[in-house]
This record gives C-alpha cells, sequence and structure tokens, in this order.
C-alpha cells in the first residue's frame, strides 16, 4: 500500500499503515509513535472527534491496535503560531548585509513561534526588521538556540544564503562553539559521539537512542573548580539540546538544567554568596561563543565571536572565586 501524505495550506490528509511490531498498543499511543511530527494532546483530539480514524472507523484513543490496520487523518491543523506576524522585539544584530544577519540572542528568547510561545519571538522580530525575510522557508532561520541558551546565530537574508548555510551546516562547514558549566569535576576532555532523538517517554525532551541522528560533540576543559567545570564544546553536528542530552550522558549535567539532570550541587564548606548563586540560577548554563562560516556571496571567511551573558559570568566566577 502507498503512504498518502498531503497538506494544503491548513488542511491534513494522511493515511499510514501499522507496522505489525505495534500490535498490542493503544491507539492513541501508535499514533502518536506514527505520526511523530504532531503532539500527542492534538493526535487525541483527532481521535475523539473522528478525524482520525482506525480502518476507515472512529475509534476510542485506548482502542487495542493488532497491527495492518490503516490510519487515516484527514484534519484542520488550526495555526496558533504567528510566524508572518512581524513585532518589534529586543534582540542585538552584530552584523547584516543583504544576504545574512548574525544576532546575539538573549537568555530568554524564544527563535521561532511554537505552542506555548505563538508571539514575541526572534522570527517575530526579524520580520519586523526586515519585512522580506516572509519570503522565505522559516523566515530565514536556519540554526536555532534554546530559549535560555544565549549567543552568537545566523539567519539568511535571502534565498540564496539560506540554501548555502542550510547545505554547509548538513555538511557540517558551520563552526559552532560554546561555552557551557556543568556539574561534577571532569578529569579530562572528551568526545561524545552518541545518536540523539526524541525521548520515547517525555515528548519535550531529547534522549540517546540507538535509532537516533548521528550526534558529535567535542567538549575541552577550560578550568576546573571545586565541584564544577567550565567547558568549551565544539559542535561536529547540531540536534536539539545536544549538549544538554551529551554532558548528561556523560555524568556532567549542565548547571541550572533541570531537565537534563541537574541536581544542584553545592561545593562543601561553600559561602552563603556562592550557595545563592548556585540555587538562583535558574536556566542551563550553556552560550553560544563563536560561529564561522563560509559567507554565501563573496567566499569570505565570516567569524564572530560573543561574551556570555551577566548571569553566566557572575556565575562563572563565583565558582572561581570559591576555588580560590
Amino acid at each position: 500500500m502507498n503512504n498518502i501524505n498531503k497538506e494544503s495550506n491548513n488542511q491534513i490528509s494522511q493515511e499510514m499503515p501499522i507496522p505489525l511490531e505495534y500490535g498490542g498498543q493503544r491507539f492513541d499511543k501508535v499514533a502518536a509513535l506514527i505520526f511523530s511530527e504532531f503532539s500527542r494532546a492534538e493526535l487525541t483530539r483527532w481521535i475523539v472527534d473522528g478525524v482520525l480514524t482506525l480502518d476507515g472507523n472512529a475509534s476510542k484513543p485506548k482502542t487495542t491496535v493488532w497491527g495492518g490496520e490503516v490510519l487515516a487523518l484527514n484534519a484542520v491543523r488550526e495555526v496558533r503560531e504567528a510566524w508572518d506576524k512581524a513585532e518589534e522585539v529586543d534582540f542585538d544584530i552584530i552584523f547584516e548585509d543583504e544576504d545574512i544577519i548574525v544576532i546575539n540572542k538573549p537568555v530568554g528568547l524564544v527563535v521561532h513561534p511554537g505552542a506555548g510561545n505563538p508571539s514575541g519571538t526572534l522570527v517575530n522580530g526579524l520580520l519586523h526588521h526586515r519585512s522580506n525575510l516572509g519570503e522565505l522557508p522559516r523566515a530565514g532561520v536556519v540554526h536555532r538556540l534554546d530559549k535560555d541558551t544565549s549567543g552568537v546565530m545566523v539567519v539568511a537574508a535571502s534565498h540564496k544564503a539560506q540554501k548555502h548555510l542550510v547545505d554547509a551546516i548538513q555538511e557540517r562547514a558551520v563552526e559552532r562553539r560554546y561555552m557551557a558549566i556543568c556539574e561534577g569535576v571532569m578529569v579530562t576532555g572528551q568526545d561524545v559521539d552518541k545518536p540523539i532523538g526524541r525521548d520515547p517517554k517525555v515528548r519535550t525532551k531529547q534522549a540517546i537512542r540507538d535509532d537516533g541522528k548521528p550526534a558529535l560533540s567535542q567538549i575541552r576543559i577550560r578550568e576546573r573548580y571545586r565541584s564544577h567545570t567550565l567547558v568549551n564544546v565544539k559542535l561536529g553536528s547540531g540536534r536539539t539540546h545536544q549538549i544538554r542530552v551529551h554532558m548528561q550522558s556523560i555524568g556532567f549535567p549542565l548547571v541550572g538544567d533541570n531537565r537534563y539532570g541537574c541536581r544542584r550541587i553545592i561545593p562543601k564548606g561553600a559561602d552563603p554568596e556562592t550557595i545563592d548563586v548556585l540555587r538562583n540560577f535558574k536556566r542551563q548554563a550553556l552560550h553560544a561563543a563563536k560561529l564561522a562560516f563560509v559567507h554565501p556571496q563573496t567566499g569570505e571567511m565570516m567569524k564572530f565571536a560573543t561574551r556570555p551573558p551577566e548571569d553566566f559570568n557572575l556565575l562563572n566566577e563565583t565558582l572561581a572565586e570559591d576555588a580560590r
């Protein structure tokens, strides 16, 4: 049977057979595995509304499937995100010309609209800054930083630049270097080459998975403190939450990263100021410090660097003082 996958504007029409190995599981769980681009809540709503069917029949989310049945989705997706809405948003531009815009993204700014952040994002601000970005796929965004990760990123401002940068990222020709502060004292740097994919239990998380996408993080020690380490990380690939997942996987989660194993470690006998800084660092201690790539038009090697924000510097200085 041929799979059908058609989308026109917000109309979705897809059909997929259920693999035999999924037999014995719930309808809603299998739907989430097969239609992974949609949220579990959205799929469950479509099942209840009867627009996501099982062998042509409306069924309950808890219905057991046996494998071989056909899932058919015919729904209109409600658009909540303002990808085309220009808004004034505060962010720093390091460099720009006709083809690229290089940004120093502040902590707390979401890159693009999505669930829970329908507007007020970097994309909305970029459209306000330069309206022609609306003509480009994803408004020129070719890579992103997490909401609470600060630092340098590049946005394409022309079709040629978009293709060039997307290809360069896929070919690992864009150099991205980060600074991070992790819990625990690392003895030596290491290269973490572990595939990453969506966490099967928590859709908002990523995890090390044998069937994930290849991911390489080259971690090097910059400074050791009593219970923490300042590291530089060079990306060999750019998966969602890659550094955070890789650091957790080797037992050194990032300071403040509650999603990926932060334990709020306090150095033994630390003074009240150090304790206060560590307990009140509310985000992952991660900063995109350097970015280098070939300019899509001129062929010139472009290199950019940004200093960490005030909260990162305070954390680092406090740990350094504690170690003296």
